[in-house]
């Protein structure tokens, strides 16, 4: 796209919040960032036109919104192993093997949501926890932009339906079943029981030690009895704390295996995770996102896909004294 500091001025500083809604429409973050690359591609396009009778900000999400509509025409739902089938309580269950056949949920960085502005960071990483991307997975694509339009973004009726190129009747119909359907699929709003900052970083600390030290006992200090455990694109997950620390501590935890660093994903905790290779050096293995209530640990989602790791800004492999190795 060649260089316009005019049209730069008035766009650029909309790219993370508008990643954010990309990212909640379609629940894939490598998605999300190419919609965002058309988007603007398309707005360049069509500067020279833009007559200011919206807010560029307003145009921006009606190019956004339409294409993401248009890309989720030929796009299954990205669920979760939670969204698929019921939990296990038992840690000697049979592990249904690994299904790369299913376009699963992919966590966020929040680095790319914000940047160093602070006004950026709030709208970016507002309505992106897992809990909420994982919900919208079980609304039409109309139904999902309906929805964060209005309730995450806060855009009024009448502007929604200009958006969507539709009536107000219509936006108003689309939200009440979107919110009923959401209130199907349970709670989401599980980030207000979180713990202050320095508690958060404390228990990710915590978590961190435990388990490169494959020390189950500390594991089961941060973990709520109620803690669940999934790890696509592995079917199986786990409920329960005496099943996912019997999993973790019987088929997963090994000293000096895992190596793992702290980072924040969907406004939540997170680790991206390397794992040791049979020639010392440390591979790229995934991401996990923890979920807080209180000051313990109520949901691990390890999102076991190491091609996830490069987007948190880490390489592929690390180098045995945990310095990079290569890019990914």
């Amino acid at each position: 796209m060649p260089s316009n500091p005019e049209f730069a001025a008035a766009t650029e500083r909309f790219r993370p919040e508008l990643l954010a809604h990309c990212y909640r429409m379609l629940g894939s973050i490598h998605d999300a960032e190419d919609l965002v690359q058309e988007t603007y591609l398309r707005a360049w396009r069509a500067f020279d036109r833009f007559e200011g009778r919206s807010s560029v900000r307003r145009w921006l999400y009606t190019i956004a919104t339409r294409a993401c509509l248009t890309a989720l025409q030929t796009r299954a739902r990205r669920p979760l192993p939670s969204g698929l089938g019921a939990p296990a309580d038992d840690h000697r269950v049979t592990v249904t093997p690994r299904d790369p056949s299913v376009p699963w949920l992919q966590p966020a960085p929040d680095a790319l949501f914000g940047g160093d502005d602070p006004a950026a960071v709030v709208a970016g990483r507002t309505g992106v926890r897992l809990a909420l991307i994982a919900a919208l997975q079980f609304l039409s694509a109309r139904q999902r932009a309906v929805l964060t339009l209005r309730d995450v973004l806060g855009f009024r009726t009448a502007e929604v339906a200009e958006i969507l190129d539709t009536t107000d009747t219509a936006v108003d119909s689309a939200l009440r079943r979107a919110r009923a359907r959401l209130a199907e699929a349970g709670p989401v709003e599980d980030d207000l029981a979180e713990p202050a900052e320095h508690t958060r970083r404390a228990l990710l600390d915590d978590y961190v030690a435990a388990f490169t030290r494959a020390d189950a006992d500390a594991l089961v200090r941060l973990l709520r009895v109620d803690v669940e455990l999934e790890m696509p694109p592995t079917p199986t997950w786990f409920t329960g704390r005496r099943a996912v620390v019997g999993f973790l501590a019987g088929r997963v935890l090994r000293p000096d295996r895992w190596r793992m660093v702290p980072t924040r994903a969907n406004g939540q905790p997170a680790v991206v995770v390397h794992h040791r290779a049979a020639d010392g050096r440390h591979e790229a293995h995934g991401v996990q996102v923890l979920t807080l209530i209180g000051a313990r640990i109520s949901r691990i989602t390890a999102f076991n896909d190491p091609g996830l790791v490069p987007t948190f800004g880490l390489p592929s492999v690390l180098a045995l004294s945990g310095g990079p190795a290569g890019g990914g």
